[in-house]
């Protein structure tokens, strides 16, 4: 038996035209870009089909751009007799894969992203920093630059993307000095990332208030399958739970790889990727090359996913 798992992609997952093929294929999915609209102004879906590609990748932007392409093309994707075992997202995809399990309504969705995109952006501008992708080496390794980093200034792990892929975060000088640090370990790239923040870090701190504040105003229902979280990467359907994860999830790691890790320990042998891109399929390949990763991005996506998988 199939055993599957739905991953929402986070941000720099983005591209001008993204989400236009679902919009002008209409049904359930063009139901979604009307909500966003409706939510949260018709700037958005100009923005996404028509750029330009500066605003579009402004973080306040870019999140709710990413989920609302990610909820179109799941709207889309359960018209199909597809349904999943587990739902995961990665950092902001957390919040779809939440809204794919039943915690929060579309609209209420959409706008919670986009007062987090705001908030991180706005905590970014107070306190600047940003990310760097480090490649080849492990998270050991990785973590052991940090360390020595850590001497210049704020840096952390921020993401365990997958083996050999590992995303730091933090102030300028400190990231420079990992980056010397990590290529003398013998890392093959470091690659500065396009980010308005240092994500996933202590310089977001002053959006977890805020956001905290948010979301205990916000009513969660019980999540039916499972959330995967990205602190723990473990799986929750408690309300109460997967708020705080919410919360704790701004400053800390993202534990993509620990999380896949789990699934697949769980029987899940399927992935499907839902949203603009490709990225975490092919982060799921990289951590088990026999696992089967599909995306569904367009109409012919869902198509093709469904049949192959009904």
């Amino acid at each position: 038996m199939t055993v599957i798992a739905y991953l929402f992609p986070g941000q720099n997952s983005h591209f001008i035209g993204m989400g236009r093929e679902l919009y002008e294929a209409g049904g359930p999915a063009k139901l979604v870009f009307e909500v966003a609209e409706s939510a949260l102004g018709a700037e958005l879906l100009s923005v996404m089909f028509e750029g330009p590609e500066d605003d579009l990748t402004r973080t306040e932007n870019q999140q709710p751009a990413i989920m609302t392409h990610s909820l179109a093309a799941l709207s889309a994707l359960r018209e199909t007799a597809l349904t999943p075992d587990y739902v995961a997202g990665h950092s902001l995809g957390e919040y779809s894969a939440v809204t794919c399990a039943g915690c929060l309504g579309l609209e209420e969705a959409l706008e919670l992203v986009s007062f987090r995109g705001n908030l991180m952006a706005r905590a970014g501008d107070e306190a600047p920093g940003s990310m760097a992708a480090v490649l080849g080496l492990d998270a050991e390794e990785v973590a052991t630059v940090v360390e020595e980093a850590g001497e210049v200034g704020t840096i952390v792990v921020a993401n365990y993307n997958s083996p050999g892929q590992v995303i730091i975060s933090g102030e300028e000088g400190a990231l420079e000095r990992a980056g010397i640090l990590a290529e003398e370990a013998g890392a093959k790239r470091v690659i500065a990332l396009d980010v308005s923040g240092a994500f996933h870090s202590p310089l977001m701190a002053s959006a977890v208030g805020p956001l905290t504040e948010r979301l205990e105003q916000t009513e969660f229902a019980p999540a039916s399958p499972p959330v995967l979280s990205n602190v723990d990467a473990r799986p929750h359907t408690d309300p109460a739970e997967i708020c705080d994860c919410l919360v704790e999830q701004m400053t800390s790691s993202v534990l993509w790889e620990q999380s896949v890790r789990w699934m697949v320990e769980q029987g899940v042998d399927t992935f499907v990727e839902i949203g603009p891109g490709r990225v975490l399929s092919g982060l799921v390949r990289r951590v088990d090359r026999s696992l089967v990763a599909h995306t569904v991005s367009t109409p012919a996506d869902v198509e093709s996913v469904a049949a192959e998988l009904a």
